[in-house]
């Protein structure tokens, strides 16, 4: 195969994977793009080097591209220490730490694509050996995820203000942030969850998970009670054309991800929270106070929707940690 026929090459059978990921193992949209865009960025690399073909690629050449991935990143990112509230805004673009190093979720997920990739690839016979096989993983969890306490949710999810009339939004992201706290969604469950998913009788709603897995998750009486209320005018809020996703915007739309966010950031400020709240920090506050309170770690990874139970043992560290500072806080000899 000459060079000229490498870009057609790869591509094909670069969407061949990406379209077995949507048809036969039902990966979330997000995380297709995510793949999409990792592999993306490898391809044009691998292009750059003369590769022409999928079997020219060795363990040695993903070695040197990831190497090269975290000088590119050291290259161009200005002095000093980023920060940390700005995102890329593409899926999968690489988040930065300090002095321009790669984090390690963004070498995380460059890993784990062409991981997933070459798995796929080599089962297929499209290459021979499969070199990202030894490819490792870095631990995922440097820091531990961050949680509100449970004073900061108390205050964060005070009904809107019964002194006046509050409007469908209001009740809408009441409804919203009461759901997310209770059920410990994922931000693309809660912003496609539909009408027919909810069981407000009993308590429960049913998510479509990732790799469209169902599971059931209880909610709670206060966010039954909110989601009630924010049903009542949630009329006022459908178009012609509205989809049955629960929670709709003011024209009548689901609800794409930055927006929801930054509805999210809004309610935040008005209630007078100084922390950045982003909301997988409710799922992460959910699923912490849970262990806290001394739920079994097996229910907490049915509840999240964890596929592999080592993902969930994360918050056993959490709550440790949280022990240890109001041991410290609180105990006259802990600082002695």
């Amino acid at each position: 195969m000459d060079a000229s026929a490498a870009p057609s090459r790869l591509q094909v059978l670069l969407e061949d994977f990406l379209t077995h990921l949507r048809l036969e193992r039902g990966q979330a949209e997000h995380t297709r793009r995510t793949y999409a865009h990792q592999l993306g960025q490898f391809v044009d690399w691998a292009m750059s080097q003369g590769i022409a073909s999928w079997r020219e690629v060795t363990f040695r050449v993903l070695a040197e591209y990831l190497d090269h991935s975290r000088k590119r990143v050291a290259a161009t990112a200005p002095g000093g220490l980023k920060d940390p509230s700005r995102r890329a805004k593409s899926p999968g673009n690489a988040v930065r730490s300090g002095k321009g190093k790669l984090s390690t979720s963004s070498l995380y997920l460059q890993v784990a694509a062409l991981r997933a990739f070459f798995r796929y690839a080599a089962e297929e016979g499209w290459v021979t050996e499969n070199p990202a096989e030894n490819l490792s993983l870095p631990r995922r969890w440097k820091t531990l995820p961050k949680a509100l306490s449970e004073a900061e949710i108390d205050q964060l999810l005070a009904p809107p203000d019964a002194a006046t009339e509050p409007t469908p939004d209001d009740l809408c992201d009441h409804a919203v942030l009461e759901l997310a706290y209770a059920s410990g969604l994922r931000l693309a469950e809660l912003r496609t969850v539909r009408l027919e998913q909810l069981h407000l009788e009993a308590g429960f709603l049913s998510v479509i998970g990732k790799g469209s897995k169902e599971r059931v998750v209880p909610m709670g009486r206060r966010a039954v009670a909110a989601l009630q209320r924010y049903l009542v005018v949630r009329p006022q809020l459908v178009k012609p054309k509205s989809p049955g996703t629960v929670f709709l915007t003011r024209r009548g739309t689901a609800f794409a991800p930055v927006t929801l966010w930054l509805r999210i950031r809004k309610w935040v400020e008005r209630r007078g929270i100084t922390r950045r709240v982003t909301p997988h920090m409710l799922r992460h506050s959910f699923a912490t106070h849970l262990m806290e309170h001394g739920a079994d770690l097996r229910v907490i990874q049915e509840l999240l929707g964890h596929a592999s139970i080592s993902t969930t043992e994360i918050y056993t560290h959490v709550a440790q940690e949280r022990l240890q500072d109001l041991h410290r806080q609180h105990h006259p000899r802990a600082r002695s």
